[in-house]
């Protein structure tokens, strides 16, 4: 299905938002968002909606299930939210580009360990989208944005492997810069 514009001027940013997340999103509009992250610490794995990580990361409070899991995994909560909140700056349309690109592919498929959908399939498509997604409105992605912007009900999050996605993410963030897009 092609995008028809009639007699309208849109600024190039806008008409590259919209390519962006078309691209992204292979061309459809995710239906619904993630509900719920599986996080698993060590031999620890626990179902936790994403609201209460959205509440964790935007005011601290942490809600007793989450409280006991994080106690059993041995982790503290505003290391969590800390993860959630760590800002990396990314222009979309030039994020889009290097997340289409090989090396981009390279990027998704070691997220994609941390961050995956239940089967693992389709999970760089849906990954990009969701990075790309939390980068429109404010240049800035966050991990609890791509949490909240993943098209999927489900999707699994191996704690143990956070710091290693976080160094990853900061790798590609300081290489955004000096790319010729």
């Amino acid at each position: 299905m092609g995008l028809v514009v009639m007699n309208v001027r849109f600024p190039h940013f806008y008409l590259g938002l919209m390519f962006a997340s078309l691209v992204a999103g292979s061309g459809t509009l995710p239906l619904a968002a993630a509900e719920r992250v599986v996080l698993t610490y060590s031999v620890l794995r626990e179902s936790v909606s994403i609201e209460e990580l959205g509440e964790l990361s935007r005011t601290g409070k942490v809600s007793p299930s989450l409280k006991a899991y994080l106690k059993m995994a041995n982790k503290d909560p505003e290391e969590l939210r800390g993860w959630l909140n760590q800002p990396f700056q990314a222009d979309p349309v030039t994020l889009s580009r290097v997340l289409n690109s090989f090396a981009g592919e390279y990027v998704l498929n070691q997220v994609g360990q941390v961050i995956h959908t239940p089967s693992k399939r389709d999970n760089k498509e849906a990954l990009r989208g969701a990075i790309i997604t939390s980068a429109e409105k404010d240049n800035q992605v966050r991990l609890i944005e791509v949490l909240e912007n993943y098209p999927t009900p489900e999707l699994h999050v191996n704690g143990d492997r956070l710091m290693e996605l976080y160094q990853q993410v900061e790798g590609l963030t300081a290489l955004l810069g000096r790319l010729p897009f």
